[in-house]
C-alpha cells in the first residue's frame, strides 16, 4: 500500500513540475524584454520587423522626395517611448518641405543642401507609406543602411515605433539585423 502510494505522490509532483515548466515557457515567450525599433503593418500593432535597439538610439530615414525628386533624410534619436526628430536636410524648398526654422531649430544651407537642426519634435511613433517607384527609403542605424521595402513591402503603409517586445513577438517578425542585404 505505502510504495502504491508513494508512485501516486512522484507522479502528482511530475505532474505539476511539467505544469509549472509549461507556465514558465509561456511567460517567457509573451514577456516583453527587447526594446525594439519596430515596422508595424499600418495601425495594427501586426510587427512585420524589428531592429533591436542595444548600443544605439540614433537612427534616421532617408528617401528621394517623390514630387521634387531629390534627396532628403530625416534624422531621430530615441528618447524613452519616443521618437524625436532631431534635424532635417533636403535640397529643395519644393511641396511638402520647411522653408524656414520654428521655435529654437536652427535653418542653414551648406552648399546644395539646407539643414534644419536642433529640432525637438517628438512623436509616439512615425507613420510611413513606403515609396513604391522612386523613394527608396531607407533605414540608416549603426552605420548599416536597410532598405525598408525589403522588409515591409513596396507601397505599404507602416507605422514605426519604440516597443519592448517579446519572444513571440521576434519569433513571427523580422529581425532587420538578420537581414543578409544590408550595405555598411
Amino acid at each position: 500500500m505505502k510504495m502504491k502510494r508513494i508512485k501516486q505522490i512522484f507522479s502528482q509532483k511530475r505532474v505539476m513540475v511539467v505544469i509549472g515548466l509549461l507556465i514558465l515557457a509561456v511567460l517567457i515567450l509573451i514577456t516583453p524584454f527587447n526594446k525594439s525599433l519596430v515596422f508595424e503593418y499600418q495601425d495594427t500593432g501586426k510587427i512585420l520587423a524589428f531592429y533591436p535597439i542595444k548600443n544605439t538610439n540614433h537612427f534616421s530615414i532617408r528617401y528621394i522626395h517623390s514630387i521634387h525628386l531629390t534627396p532628403v533624410q530625416e534624422f531621430y534619436t530615441i528618447k524613452g517611448k519616443h521618437i524625436v526628430q532631431t534635424k532635417l536636410t533636403y535640397e529643395n524648398f519644393a511641396i511638402g518641405m520647411p522653408s524656414h526654422a520654428q521655435g529654437n531649430e536652427t535653418f542653414t544651407q551648406k552648399g546644395k543642401t539646407y539643414i534644419l537642426s536642433n529640432m525637438n519634435r517628438s512623436f509616439p511613433y512615425v507613420d510611413l507609406r513606403v515609396g513604391q517607384v522612386v523613394s527608396n527609403h531607407t533605414l540608416i542605424i549603426s552605420h548599416h543602411q536597410y532598405p525598408i521595402h525589403a522588409f515591409t513591402g513596396k507601397g505599404m503603409w507602416v507605422r514605426i515605433r519604440v516597443h519592448k517586445i517579446n519572444l513571440w513577438e521576434m519569433m513571427k517578425g523580422v529581425n532587420i539585423l538578420e537581414r543578409q542585404d544590408n550595405k555598411k
